[in-house]
């Protein structure tokens, strides 16, 4: 029997209102702060990997962090801590398969 493969949350990098979120490392530091939420233990001669379930990335050239629910079932305060993150800073989010069409909005050209 084939295990479900656990859903997906992508937390962009971009706020509700279609500005990009600042710093743009922000990703990088989320998934940073979050590298201690593995399965298993720490690798011997791994000083810093990220978790597989929370992973900076890009989609559609926006920065990103996906979330694994995996990280819900191992700790659900640093589910929490990442979910409220995305919510105390506007960003939006999106559950299952990547989101499409949700970059950043351009802006109307200067005259």
């Amino acid at each position: 029997m084939v295990s479900p493969v656990p859903p997906k949350v992508y937390i962009l990098g971009v706020t509700h209102s279609g500005r990009a979120f600042r710093p743009s490392d922000w990703a990088e530091r989320l998934a940073g702060v979050m590298s201690q939420f593995r399965p298993g233990q720490a690798l011997p001669g791994r000083h810093y990997t990220y978790s597989p379930w929370c992973v900076p990335t890009s989609v559609e050239g926006t920065r990103c962090v996906i979330l694994d629910e995996a990280l819900r079932t191992h700790d659900v305060m640093a589910w929490d801590f990442c979910m409220n993150f995305a919510k105390d800073n506007e960003l939006q989010t999106f559950q299952g398969p990547p989101p499409v069409g949700h970059g950043l909005k351009s802006k109307a050209p200067r005259s």
